[in-house]
């Protein structure tokens, strides 16, 4: 809490160049984007970095194939541009995966059509991935035993990308960097909403945790609030071209359905893609694609339904996927940017996740819409342009605020690893090599927690049981990742809530040092407030433990 506390005292200490609402994948491009140029910024959010749409994505990093069929060819260029870019510039991060899509019989374009489109998109990606490839119903079965072929005429394999980590992790990575860059950055601070006096924004802000308000000042505003742009538009009195609309995606996470590397893509019984998408030991499946009125969103027992038929009627499986195989979902909106004067009579599930930056000029108000995690940094070059046109000084307009760090820090750092012999400390559940698992994380910062193992080798010990996180992973979480609430950890600095059942997380020994390290005196109301919540909320999905097993509460592990 010490490094929030500090940037909530310096919101109010001066006027900033920018203040951004919102701290989901666009506001925290933006911001570092920002900060890294030379401006001085501020960023807030009313809960967590990345805790509305951008932690329920499908973890991929795609040239937007599906838009294909709409000809919207110019989006799809644009997007496997930037996921070329997205690889090139975070190599450890994102990464190049094969997805293997299969035909049924009477689907409504022919094999050799679909076939065509596939190199069609892979030369619009600039032949940049490995390229496309045909499979019969025999190859598929050799490539995955596990796709039931019976009602498939083929199909065939191409490569997108995808993140190592989770999506809320490499979003606040952003955040991160541009705190580097000296922006001031908090999260749970709420704009109760905004006016424009004198050439100064002057916004309302409400600290979530202690229920202070304080003024916030800007020369410009960036409402980045993700799926509720709108709503904060209505509080500052600003009329837009653009405005939302919401689509509902869920995903199911069962335990591992092949060991294979690879996304399988299929069509769903409403003719929509939806993926089978490698979890570390966990699978990953969905989306829906469910058009809402609000962004307010929940998993109900249809949804769940829908995607355990596609699924089970699609692979074949010794045992079908059932609701006791769920050990996590995720539940959000696509927040889609339209003109409310062209979209009226357009297919809704025809609609793209194509960005839209509004800029009210007299107002110094930009407001980003719609959006994905493929395009971030594209939303980041511009969002300088359009900081630059409204008259704020670009003290750096050539710095690359972006990517992993210079090749001879890495070096260095590989260096020390094997120094030290790092990698034969690796857990032995652990999926890769230590040394390549810090570095991707904390790209320069893994070479202090070199320095912590050296002085402790406690510190490279696992802390949490089914997890990959060490010791001195959560000394750096408590400082430099602003953590104020278990779940901020737990789910979206990392991963560990969607592959670890909730039971065996609160059952887990680890878990109390764990909270002791991030919150000290306050380890154990954390950790209530976590499960209460949890509990509260979670959907009511079938558990392997009896009423006799249930996980004991925090008194009985003895703090």
């Amino acid at each position: 809490m010490q490094l929030r506390n500090s940037n909530i005292e310096k919101l109010t200490d001066d006027t900033f160049d920018v203040l951004i609402i919102g701290g989901g994948i666009n506001g925290a491009a933006a911001a570092a984007a920002l900060a890294g140029k030379g401006v001085k910024v501020a960023l807030i959010d009313r809960g967590d970095f990345a805790s509305g749409t951008s932690m329920h994505s499908s973890n991929l990093v795609w040239g937007g194939i599906k838009y294909m069929e709409s000809y919207d060819f110019a989006l799809v260029r644009k997007l496997c541009k930037s996921r070329n870019h997205l690889i090139k510039s975070f190599p450890s991060t994102v990464q190049e995966i094969r997805f293997l899509t299969t035909i049924a019989k009477g689907f409504r374009y022919r094999p050799s059509y679909l076939w065509f489109g596939t190199w069609l998109y892979w030369f619009m990606g600039d032949c940049f991935t490995r390229i496309p490839r045909f499979l019969t119903p025999k190859s598929i079965r050799e490539s995955e035993s596990i796709i039931n072929t019976r009602e498939t005429v083929g199909g065939f394999e191409y490569s997108d990308a995808y993140l190592h980590d989770n999506d809320a992790r490499f979003v606040f990575n952003f955040v991160r960097t541009a705190l580097n860059h000296g922006a001031v950055a908090a999260n749970y601070v709420e704009s109760l909403g905004a006016q424009r006096e004198g050439g100064t924004w002057i916004v309302q802000a409400r600290n979530v945790v202690s229920d202070d308000t304080f003024d916030i000042r800007a020369k410009v505003l960036i409402n980045a609030a993700g799926p509720w742009v709108d709503e904060h538009n209505t509080l500052s009195k600003q009329q837009t071209p653009h405005r939302h609309a919401y689509s509902k995606g869920i995903h199911l996470i069962v335990p591992q359905l092949t060991d294979h590397r690879r996304v399988l893509a299929f069509f769903d019984d409403e003719g929509r893609l939806f993926f089978v998408i490698p979890m570390g030991p966990r699978t990953c499946i969905g989306t829906t694609d469910t058009r809402m009125e609000s962004p307010e969103v929940q998993v109900t027992d249809d949804d769940v339904q829908f995607v355990l038929d596609n699924i089970n009627k699609r692979l074949t499986l010794d045992k079908p996927l059932s609701r006791d195989d769920i050990i996590a979902t995720r539940c959000g909106v696509r927040s889609l940017a339209v003109k409310p004067s062209s979209g009226k009579n357009r297919d809704f599930l025809q609609l793209s996740r194509k960005h839209a930056i509004d800029t009210h000029e007299d107002d110094a108000h930009i407001s980003i819409f719609g959006g994905k995690l493929t395009d971030c940094l594209n939303v980041g070059d511009e969002v300088v342009e359009e900081v630059k046109r409204l008259g704020v000084t670009i003290s750096h307009p050539n710095y690359r605020w972006y990517g992993e760090p210079p090749a001879p820090v890495k070096r260095e750092f590989m260096h020390q690893a094997e120094l030290m012999d790092l990698d034969a400390m690796t857990p032995a559940e652990s999926s890769e090599p230590l040394s390549i698992r810090l570095w991707r994380r904390y790209g320069a910062g893994a070479l202090a927690m070199l320095e912590k193992i050296r002085e402790d080798p406690r510190q490279g010990e696992l802390l949490i049981e089914g997890t990959e996180y060490l010791r001195c992973e959560l000394d750096q979480a408590r400082h430099r990742e602003m953590i104020v609430r278990l779940e901020d950890f737990l789910r979206r600095r990392s991963k560990i809530s969607l592959v670890v059942r909730d039971e065996e997380i609160r059952q887990s020994p680890g878990l109390r040092e764990a909270c002791e390290i991030l919150f000290g005196d306050e380890a154990k109301a954390r950790f209530d407030e976590y499960f209460d919540r949890h509990d509260d909320r979670r959907l009511e999905i079938p558990s392997h433990e009896s009423e006799n097993d249930s996980a004991p509460h925090f008194e009985t592990l003895k703090w």
